[in-house]
């Protein structure tokens, strides 16, 4: 029987056959991680960043001017409710717009905070620029004031496109009227704080709307011809990563689907009804690294023609509470970047 090899390995084989085994299956795992990770990247190559996106469609850099309607909110004002969303800010989520002075004069004021960042080869008389109406509701008002005031500032020569940051629950029909004529113009935004879609969490931070109004709300500007960005805040109280997961999945299966999506880290805020919760019965915030992972999830499920205007946010360094990592823009985008 010499030179007799069985084909099953003897006892004194196995611990070796079970290794080498164990090796080429570890190998297949990292080979298919990595055929993963290649598939994201190509994915995420695909997909369009903001400044990316405003530099194809206007041939230049664009920069975002910060600027304030007046407006208030209905869900401030006891129309809806009071007090507002139990993140929003007392500045309605403007604390970095102009003070509310005559249009040309925000505008003045905001470009003044932004020209540093052009490069200094775009001549001043040639830098473009999005009035983006942000604090509080800004279709929330008279009609035939915010036509004057949003047409004085599109009619502007340096004035790319025109962004209304806004509620669901506040677009009737001759507001809608007014923003496709505005759109005749130029480019309109409309920009829609959806936060989740989970009806329980909306109610827990005082959204004030149902879900069937975000849909009726994008079905009508769509019709209108106007642009959607939708707004998206990860990490709120009682939420799971999948929960999550299922508002940007939702959004990226919508027909008709939004042009755009920000998203942002929830940020506890001084002097906000979250703030106070925070304080009385403290509940998890994400970590840095937790909310890249989440992030790249994210970009995995969003198609290619949904726009990236925001991954992170950062709110007034003065105002928050938590997460403390936010207040480092520069690390948190270089995490970024290392997990996407």
């Amino acid at each position: 029987m010499h030179g007799f090899s069985p084909t099953v390995p003897g006892c004194g084989d196995w611990s070796k056959h079970v290794e080498v085994q164990a090796g080429l299956y570890c190998r297949r795992l990292c080979l298919r991680g990595l055929a993963r990770q290649m598939i994201l990247l190509e994915k995420i190559m695909r997909q369009k960043m903001l400044s990316e996106a405003l530099r194809e469609r206007f041939g230049t850099k664009v920069y975002k001017l910060s600027l304030s309607s007046g407006c208030t909110c209905p869900n401030r004002d006891g129309t809806i409710g009071v007090g507002g969303c139990t993140f929003c800010s007392e500045g309605g989520s403007g604390e970095f717009a102009a003070p509310l002075l005559p249009v040309d004069e925000q505008i003045r004021h905001a470009r003044a905070r932004v020209d540093g960042k052009f490069p200094a080869r775009i001549p001043v008389s040639e830098r473009k620029y999005i009035a983006y109406f942000q604090s509080f509701t800004n279709t929330y008002g008279e009609p035939e004031r915010l036509k004057a005031l949003y047409t004085e500032a599109i009619s502007r020569p340096e004035i790319a496109a025109l962004s209304i940051g806004t509620r669901p629950d506040c677009l009737p029909e001759g507001i809608v009227e007014m923003l496709a004529d505005l759109n005749r113009i130029k480019p309109v935004w409309v920009e829609l704080g959806l936060q989740t879609i989970h009806e329980r969490t909306a109610e827990a931070v005082n959204r004030g709307y149902p879900l069937s109004v975000f849909e009726d709300a994008v079905k009508k500007l769509k019709e209108a011809g106007i642009e959607v960005i939708v707004h998206v805040i990860l990490g709120l109280p009682g939420e799971s990563r999948q929960d999550m997961l299922e508002t940007v999945r939702y959004l990226s299966r919508m027909k008709p689907r939004p042009d755009g999506i920000k998203l942002q880290q929830l940020q506890i805020l001084r002097g906000t009804r979250l703030a106070e919760q925070f304080e009385r019965e403290p509940f998890p915030v994400m970590e840095l690294e937790e909310y890249c992972a989440l992030i790249r999830d994210c970009l995995e499920i969003l198609p290619d023609d949904i726009v990236i205007h925001r991954l992170t946010g950062d709110g007034p360094k003065k105002l928050l509470i938590a997460p403390k990592w936010s207040a480092d823009k520069k690390r948190v985008l270089n995490t970024l970047r290392k997990w996407i």
